[in-house]
């Protein structure tokens, strides 16, 4: 299990939301790349970006931010927000990226995902899962969907994803501590490659995870935690690598 610390973007900005809600935007630096850096130094293999202004609507908004950071370190990058098409998923692994995230996308046009799978390589396509309750939350978190998380997992098998992101959207940014319950489910039973997201506080988080000893559990995601030196990735990364 390895800790990907989470950058944020909004405007150009390192920002935190609640829930997911726009309006809850707190700034924790102007300097993304800056930011990516000081994780790399200390410690961490992947990066977890987040193109929130994508993600509600203004694809092209932090490009240049995105390349910039992008210029800036040596270790891997994945990316969400707002990646919606085969072109969009291909312009950013060219541009750079890693692996991209699809959301929205996996629930309205499960086919783009599917052939990105196949066209691109399913190394470099992650499904994020985003749940209330059990049931996937899709657009930015704004809009409830029926879909069972457990049987979205199954479908995305189905057509080749092998990673997702699980989280569990009244945890996010609250600092209040992971759906781990839901998250081993999850893992158990759709045995794809799982990153916890959402919650992660206290070092008793990462332990309590870890503590499952669920195969496939492969990481989780730390964001607000991390911005209010509530937790030292440093110490994080020597532990969880």
């Amino acid at each position: 299990m390895i800790v990907l610390p989470a950058i944020d973007l909004l405007n150009g900005q390192c920002v935190r939301l609640q829930e997911g809600a726009e309006k809850t935007a707190k700034t924790y630096s102007s300097d993304p790349a800056a930011m990516a850096l000081k994780w790399q130094e200390m410690g961490s293999r992947i990066i977890h970006l987040v193109n929130l202004d994508g993600a509600f609507g203004r694809e092209q908004k932090n490009v240049r931010v995105i390349k910039d950071l992008l210029s800036a370190i040596t270790i891997p990058v994945e990316l969400g927000g707002g990646i919606r098409t085969f072109a969009d998923a291909e312009n950013w692994l060219n541009l750079g990226v890693s692996r991209v995230i699809f959301g929205t996308v996996a629930i309205t046009s499960p086919e783009i995902v599917e052939k990105s799978v196949h066209e691109l390589g399913a190394d470099k396509i992650i499904v994020g899962i985003d749940a209330r309750q059990n049931k996937v939350a899709i657009e930015g978190w704004e809009n409830q969907t029926d879909k069972d998380v457990f049987a979205f997992a199954d479908e995305m098998k189905q057509i080749g994803v092998r990673r997702i992101i699980y989280t569990d959207v009244f945890r996010d940014g609250r600092l209040s501590g992971p759906n781990i319950d839901n998250t081993v489910k999850l893992a158990t039973h759709s045995k794809l490659k799982v990153i916890a997201s959402g919650g992660f506080a206290r070092m008793e988080d990462f332990e309590a995870l870890a503590d499952t000893q669920c195969d496939f559990i492969e990481g989780a995601i730390v964001g607000k935690a991390l911005y209010e030196n509530k937790l030292d990735l440093e110490q994080l990364n020597r532990l969880y690598h």
